[in-house]
């Protein structure tokens, strides 16, 4: 690993009215993602604390984007959040949301929650519930991609968006053994408010799945492709 390369912090949007359960959250993310030995120091930072980004990043750092979606926020915002904490020489690497491990993760926690609940995969529906936006096609995109890709693995695949058509209230109608997952990196306010109350406006009553980013495999995959970034630079 190059001498430079010390320190890789994990970087995510937080809660702007209430930063710090979120900072807290990102921080024992990456206390966990260190325990499968990176190679590296690794810290964590929300884009939504006051001086946290400058406090834990350096030019000599990985950044890790804890965003299910490479757009305005990965592309445009973080690296000028980078460039004001005066810190503009900082690797950032792809997304979690696009993590090739990923899809496969997806598949197995919904086939295992619809195992628990006694269906086969060919007789499960599976809603997948994401961001979504009404400037930016981002997060739609990789939610239909993802669908795609794990499609085959279920009768079907659903998808919803909290900010824009087809909405997770009308997208969840009429679901039958349907198991519900949430491409969210975190647990901030969309998960625990806005995705509950949309799946009880439908009348959804299948098994109602953790955000895929606190999946128990999430720190040793971020921690892989953290070794995997920092030996390509060797």
């Amino acid at each position: 690993m190059p001498a430079r390369i010390r320190r890789a912090v994990i970087v995510s949007h937080g809660q702007p009215g209430d930063p710090g359960p979120q900072q807290q959250a990102i921080e024992d993310l990456a206390a966990q993602v260190a325990r499968h030995d990176p190679g590296c120091e690794i810290l964590g930072a929300t884009l939504a604390m006051p001086g946290a980004l400058a406090a834990t990043a350096g030019p000599e750092a990985l950044i890790y984007p804890m965003f299910m979606a490479e757009g305005w926020f990965t592309r445009t915002e973080l690296p000028r959040r980078l460039a004001a904490a005066g810190i503009a020489g900082a690797r950032v690497m792809r997304p979690f949301g696009t993590d090739p491990a990923l899809p496969a993760l997806i598949a197995r926690k919904a086939l295992e929650a619809a195992a628990a609940a006694g269906w086969a995969g060919h007789e499960t529906t599976l809603l997948l519930s994401a961001h979504g936006s009404q400037r930016s096609q981002a997060s739609f995109t990789i939610t239909c991609e993802l669908a795609n890709r794990i499609a085959p693995h279920f009768a079907r695949v659903v998808t919803g968006f909290i900010e824009q058509p087809p909405f997770v209230a009308e997208a969840a109608q009429g679901l039958d053994r349907a198991v519900s997952l949430p491409l969210f990196a975190l647990g901030a306010d969309h998960v625990t408010d806005d995705l509950p109350a949309a799946l009880d406006e439908a009348g959804f009553t299948g098994p109602r799945l953790d955000p895929i980013g606190l999946a128990p495999e999430v720190p040793g995959l971020i921690a892989a492709a953290l070794r995997l970034e920092t030996s390509s630079l060797k």
